[in-house]
């Protein structure tokens, strides 16, 4: 493992730290001693896994499973059986779909690359925006911001303090433009500047307004006029210090929009970040994006694998 590779870990373990105390700790406190799995066991368990936030339906599947293994296996110590806890954990996470751009380095499928970012306000949309555009830039593409979020003036100048930290160029047409226009012209701006990615912001109104819901689809059918299969993604933002909370929003969206990938942002303010395992589960769609940090580049790219290395040690 390289030095930024370490130092992301790092970062991420950071960020973790409360969930890790909450989880972590709890069920290393759990198994120590143990050899067996009772029933005791197992409802402390359920116990611990909802109380950072996994979700109900994912740790009645977890512990379910456990038992059944329990079954079949014997554990001669109690590493043997935290192994097993971390094992099944991992299957969890393994059962969500896969996410199709793993990095922002890798070479994208088509120019310009089109992400639409969606969420209510204060989860975190416009930071995640900004470090978006920050590490694509970093990676050696072009990026562009549209400011399709019409609704407030205060989120075009807030999208346009991070597309300058991001060194990032943005299209606006002020508060109470037509988002579509502003989604026409950047994409329009980007195709004749040859960007590599459009990153588009929208309004963040509450996810239960069918305004808002016939909003995002023109501004889908107005990309395509450009961009036949624009937008290439939709991700959706998500506050992980909400929880269960955040899996209420994302069902919401997902009657409306056809959501191809999370972010969760602000795991490093909660000891709630199991909602991570949870998510996956429920819903079905890739984690792609975790925000552990207020720092720039502070938005990782969800690694299953090392997730679990900083949350579980």
């Amino acid at each position: 493992m390289g030095f930024f590779d370490k130092l992301k870990l790092s970062r991420l373990k950071e960020g973790l730290s409360k969930t890790r105390e909450n989880l972590t700790t709890k069920i290393n406190k759990l198994v120590k001693g143990k050899t067996t799995i009772d029933d005791d066991f197992l409802e402390e368990l359920e116990h611990i896994l909802i109380a950072a936030d996994v979700g109900v339906h994912p740790t009645l599947d977890i512990v379910e499973k456990i038992s059944e293994r329990a079954k079949k296996e014997r554990y001669s110590s109690e590493e043997e059986l935290n192994n097993m806890l971390i094992d099944e954990i991992q299957n969890m996470l393994a059962d969500a779909r896969e996410s199709h751009v793993v990095d922002f380095e890798e070479s994208l499928p088509e120019k310009p690359y089109v992400i639409l970012i969606v969420g209510v306000n204060g989860v975190g949309k416009t930071t995640s925006i900004g470090k978006m555009a920050y590490n694509y830039k970093e990676a050696g593409k072009k990026v562009l911001i549209a400011a399709a979020d019409t609704f407030r003036a205060a989120a075009t100048e807030q999208l346009e303090i991070w597309a300058e930290r991001a060194g990032v160029p943005m299209i606006s047409q002020g508060q109470g433009a037509d988002p579509a226009s502003v989604v026409f012209d950047s994409v329009s701006s980007a195709i004749a500047k040859d960007m590599d990615v459009v990153l588009v912001d929208t309004a963040g109104r509450l996810h239960n307004k069918s305004h808002l819901m016939d909003e995002l689809s023109k501004i889908m059918r107005v990309a395509k006029k450009k961009v036949p299969d624009a937008p290439h993604e939709v991700l959706l933002v998500l506050d992980a210090s909400t929880g269960q909370n955040a899996i209420n929003q994302a069902k919401e969206f997902l009657k409306a929009v056809n959501v191809t990938g999370l972010i969760l942002t602000k795991l490093d303010g909660t000891a709630k970040g199991g909602v991570v395992i949870g998510i996956s589960k429920e819903l079905n769609i890739p984690v792609k994006y975790i925000g552990v940090g207020e720092k720039i580049d502070d938005l990782q790219i969800f690694d299953r694998k090392k997730f679990l290395e900083a949350l579980l040690n």
